[in-house]
């Protein structure tokens, strides 16, 4: 059996931590999916704009250590352990992943890619596929997970004027909206979920070129920083 990267991922993630647990969790992200030679060919993604969402089949390629027949899945706290083929932790025989993106554009120029939202996808993840989301198909009436039948529950952001400022001047090539995503990311709650909020401890991520920090106050999240890589700071 062989397989092939068909694209790579550029993603406004550039660190694991702080990452959607799962796809459109944070619509307000944006990556470029772009298509590797020989498969970089524009006649590959025609009629691709005729579908409002994606599936993606990618790897997992900063997954380290080896898989594991039980795992502790963050939604159970981290502290309670189910069979690996139960949850969709990347700690897998195969260290593949799935995700529902949704397609912003199809551009053909200067390279084939696709400009996608909502994906909880590192930067530099290779993309093993690329297919259609059938609504009819792929959207099971019915359907059911007693361990997740409903998002996580979100918690409040408040992001300082300053900050926020600065973050509603960015400008990228994908039309990300940085404040949107601040808001999104952070009310996912990214820490592990096995810890408890320590008030007194600063937590970072890297996003967009930034390193984005906060805190946990009240049983809310109070961003304190945005910094850029380069070292400048805000807040």
């Amino acid at each position: 059996m062989t397989i092939v990267p068909i694209a790579i991922t550029h993603s406004c993630f550039k660190e694991k931590f702080g990452i959607p647990r799962q796809p459109l969790l944070a619509d307000a992200s944006r990556a470029s999916i772009e298509l590797l030679p020989p498969f970089n060919d524009p006649e590959a993604v025609v009629g691709l704009e005729q579908h409002s969402h994606l599936w993606l089949t990618w790897v997992f390629h900063e997954v380290a250590g080896q898989w594991s027949a039980k795992v502790r899945p963050p939604r159970l706290g981290g502290n309670k352990k189910l069979g690996v083929f139960a949850t969709r932790s990347p700690f897998r025989p195969n260290n593949i992943g799935l995700s529902v993106v949704r397609l912003i554009e199809v551009r053909t120029t200067p390279k084939v890619e696709l400009i996608v939202a909502g994906a909880d996808l590192l930067d530099g993840t290779p993309i093993l596929d690329i297919k259609p989301y059938i609504p009819y198909a792929d959207a099971v009436a019915g359907a059911r997970s007693e361990l997740a039948e409903a998002a996580p529950e979100s918690i409040a952001v408040n992001i300082p004027g300053e900050i926020l400022q600065r973050a509603q001047n960015y400008r990228d090539d994908w039309g990300t909206d940085l404040p949107a995503l601040i808001q999104q990311v952070l009310a996912q709650d990214p820490k592990p979920a096995y810890q408890q909020p320590d008030p007194e401890r600063i937590y970072g991520m890297a996003l967009c070129g930034f390193n984005l920090q906060w805190r946990y106050v009240n049983g809310e999240i109070e961003v304190m920083g945005l910094q850029l890589l380069n070292g400048e700071v805000v807040g």
